[in-house]
Order: structure tokens, then C-alpha cells, then sequence
């Protein structure tokens, strides 16, 4: 039930941010979009509720709750950022919004280093949650499952940093076409 929740929290994610941007863009109803956008948590606080309930219920604690848990970290630190980049995105596409930004060099380096910044919140969520679920379920109950995740979250958290700082070691570069553009933009204002 619990992996069926998370696959059904999932899916609702991805339909509530659709509606939500169909209503705020297409529909040219943006406060009714945001409001839709704002149920988004409730899909997780649902997900937390029934994990409760099934470890309660005397489910012995396993790889489904481990993932719940880190479902709900990677939630609540890239939940926000996941519809604002998508925002952003459906808006340049469709109400005329500034095209999103892409980042090369040292620029890229410090978004990356913002995004490990939110992989550590989801990591502290996740470890947080398992951590509860470690003493809810208390010294009776075999919980190697859920210090397993714990470990796995960490893992996360490393490969991620890594990967981070690769963008620092080979620094991205902009593509000539838009290098050759904003090489351009200061000579046509000095001609004027």
C-alpha cells in the first residue's frame, strides 16, 4: 500500500503542477492555479500519515518506508524549486515570460552548490523521519531497513556534492552562438 501511495503521490504531483499551470496560463485564472499548486503538500502529508498507520499497524519496517521517508525529504527541499523552474518555464512558452536562465562557468558551479544546498534539507528530512520511524518502531522491531536508507540518504548527499564539483574542476562553457550574442550586445550600445 505504501509503494502504491508514493507512486499515487507521485502522479498527483505531476497533475496538480499541470493543472495548476493550465489554470494560472491557458486559463488565465492565476489565483485559481496557485491554489491548486498550494494542495501539492498535501500529497505528502497523506504519505507521512499512512507510513504512521502502516508501521502502527504492525507492518514491519522496510525498504517502503525507507523510500517514503526520502520521497518526502526530496519533497520538501526541491518540491518549490520543481514548480518554479516549470513555472518558468510554461511561462516563457506561453504568457511571454523571460526565457529561464541557463548557467556556464563559475555561475554554474554556484547553482549546482544552491542545489546541494536542497539535497542536504531533503537528506536532514529524510534521516529526521527514518530516525522517528526508527524509535517508533522501537527495539522489538527489526529497523536495519530504515538505517539503511539512512546510509543510502547520505550516499546521495556525496555523489551529489561530487557531481557539484566537477562543474567546478570542468567549468561549463556557453555555446558559441550565445557567447557571439552577448559579445554583440555592448558593441550595438556603443554604436548608438
Amino acid at each position: 500500500m505504501v509503494v502504491t501511495l508514493i507512486i499515487a503521490c507521485e502522479v498527483g504531483f505531476w497533475v496538480l503542477l499541470a493543472l495548476g499551470l493550465a489554470l494560472r496560463y491557458l486559463a488565465r485564472m492565476p489565483r485559481t492555479g496557485a491554489a491548486v499548486l498550494l494542495l501539492e503538500p498535501l500529497l505528502e502529508l497523506a504519505l507521512l500519515i499512512v507510513t504512521a498507520i502502516d508501521l502502527k499497524n504492525g507492518a514491519s519496517a522496510d525498504w517502503k518506508h525507507g523510500l517514503a521517508a526520502v520521497y518526502i525529504g526530496y519533497t520538501v527541499a526541491y518540491g518549490h524549486y520543481t514548480i518554479k523552474w516549470v513555472d518558468g518555464h510554461v511561462a516563457h512558452r506561453f504568457a511571454g515570460g523571460p526565457r529561464p536562465v541557463k548557467h556556464y562557468g563559475l555561475a554554474r558551479f554556484r547553482h549546482e552548490l544552491k542545489l546541494v544546498l536542497r539535497t542536504v534539507l531533503m537528506v536532514v528530512v529524510a534521516v529526521g523521519l527514518l530516525q522517528g520511524a526508527i524509535w517508533y518502531v522501537g527495539h522489538d522491531g527489526d529497523t536495519a531497513s530504515l538505517r539503511h536508507w539512512q546510509m543510502m540518504s547520505l550516499r546521495i548527499l556525496i555523489i551529489h556534492g561530487v557531481i557539484a564539483l566537477t562543474y567546478l574542476v570542468f567549468p561549463s562553457k556557453a555555446p558559441r552562438r550565445a557567447a557571439s550574442g552577448e559579445a554583440a550586445r555592448p558593441q550595438e550600445k556603443s554604436l548608438r
